[in-house]
């Protein structure tokens, strides 16, 4: 795996800060347990996605701001930001070009075992 220089990190935590605040400039998928949940819930959990800000060196090493996990409504919940290329066939050739990347962005419960 290639490291990322400071300034391609930075523009990915960018990219990925701007389309969890607004849900554009990729897609959003919830896991089928999620989209079954009330639509009350579903949107206190995309509301704390688009809002989080409590970033760490535990919950974010990378410094991309591509995992959350959380608890809202009593349920615990994971989202997470993948990097495809725009045909979503392979990864993104560069995370840091959103002329080259789309972003997934899945919401899914978090289970502990």
């Amino acid at each position: 795996m290639d490291v990322l220089s400071r300034s391609k990190i930075e523009r990915i935590r960018e990219l990925n800060d701007n389309f969890r605040n607004s849900f554009r400039g990729g897609k959003i998928v919830l896991t089928a347990s999620v989209a079954e949940l009330p639509d009350m819930v579903k949107a206190a959990a995309l509301h704390q996605v688009s809002t989080f800000k409590d970033f760490n060196e535990a919950n974010d090493p990378h410094g991309e701001h591509d995992f959350l996990k959380f608890k809202v409504c009593d349920r615990d919940f994971i989202f997470s930001i993948v990097y495809y290329d725009l045909d979503m066939a392979c990864a993104s050739p560069d995370p840091a070009d959103p002329s080259v990347t789309v972003r997934l962005g899945t919401l899914m419960h978090s289970y502990d075992c």
